[in-house]
């Protein structure tokens, strides 16, 4: 049975990754998980100086997900490099850097740092605020998408996936501005922006007031805009949003993802990505399918 797909040259084992911000870089699920049998780790959020992140409370669970506003916490480019790298290499499953900044130059000085690390994708977060231009996301403007994709490229050695932003009017026009800037591959969606209201304290649930949504609750959202991306789009997807089965995971595949995130699972089901390989193993066994291929975008 071959469950190998291929990202931009880059050959993974099986399509199931873990999704940024939801994993670490992989030393606290090492005890439930073999890393060596993930098709990619996608690391945290990497930025060229140390980020504090927003204040708490940040994370409050909803129906069928959680909002957080942790706000890209992590270490910075120096502590990446000289902590997580070597142990995430001691491991046979490819590494996705996901990478993030508050300006363009911040995004290109951590792609340009990362050129000669053993990294073999790069997964550039355009969900940040752009502190430049009054803190839109830059993922909320085609041509913003477009800007950012071209001058990343300009700087980066291994293959470029942009994430995109759930957050907008048309999805379609998001991924149609990122494949014009050069990307190599697309990964989304991102977290749907979200609200809780405490009733008792009559007060916001997040330090922030509003956080990024996530878990079962938007992963029609997400199924909808991966099947969207796939028909407008030549490049190959990496489908995330509420995947917390093989069902779900299958579901992606079928709508045109090559490949599937899965993040706030991992929260409550350490074994996640473990089971959901499992169970698209079985299915293709019990569909008598022989190559994952056969599954992606089969449904048109």
């Amino acid at each position: 049975m071959n469950l190998k797909v291929d990202l931009a040259g880059v050959t993974l084992k099986n399509p199931v990754m873990t999704a940024s911000g939801t994993f670490g870089s992989g030393q606290e699920y090492g005890e439930f998980v073999d890393l060596n049998k993930l098709g990619a780790v996608v690391t945290k959020g990497v930025a060229n100086v140390p980020w504090e992140g927003n204040p708490t409370p940040r994370v409050a669970e909803t129906y069928g997900g959680m909002l957080n506003a942790v706000g890209l916490q992590n270490p910075g480019i120096d502590v990446f490099v000289q902590r997580d790298l070597p142990f995430l290499t001691q491991y046979d499953a490819k590494i996705i850097a996901n990478v993030c900044g508050r300006s363009l130059e911040d995004y290109c000085e951590v792609v340009e740092r990362l050129s000669d690390q053993p990294v073999d994708l790069l997964e550039i977060n355009i969900s940040c605020p752009n502190v430049k231009e009054g803190g839109i996301a830059f993922g909320q403007d085609p041509k913003a998408v477009e800007n950012i994709t071209r001058e990343v490229k300009k700087y980066a050695k291994q293959p470029v996936i942009m994430k995109l932003s759930p957050n907008v009017t048309d999805i379609v026009a998001m991924a149609k501005a990122a494949e014009a800037g050069g990307a190599d591959v697309l990964s989304l969606i991102n977290t749907i922006t979200g609200m809780k209201i405490d009733i008792q304290k009559r007060r916001f649930a997040l330090a922030n007031k509003t956080g990024g949504l996530s878990g079962p609750a938007i992963h029609p959202v997400a199924v909808r805009m991966v099947y969207q991306t796939a028909q407008a789009v030549k490049l190959p997807i990496i489908g995330m949003g509420g995947i917390a089965t093989a069902e779900d995971a299958i579901e992606m595949l079928l709508a045109g993802a090559t490949a599937v995130s899965v993040g706030t699972a991992n929260f409550t089901n350490p074994m996640a990505t473990m089971e959901i390989l499992e169970g698209i193993r079985s299915y293709m066994q019990e569909q008598g399918m022989e190559d994952v291929h056969a599954l992606i975008g089969a449904v048109r």
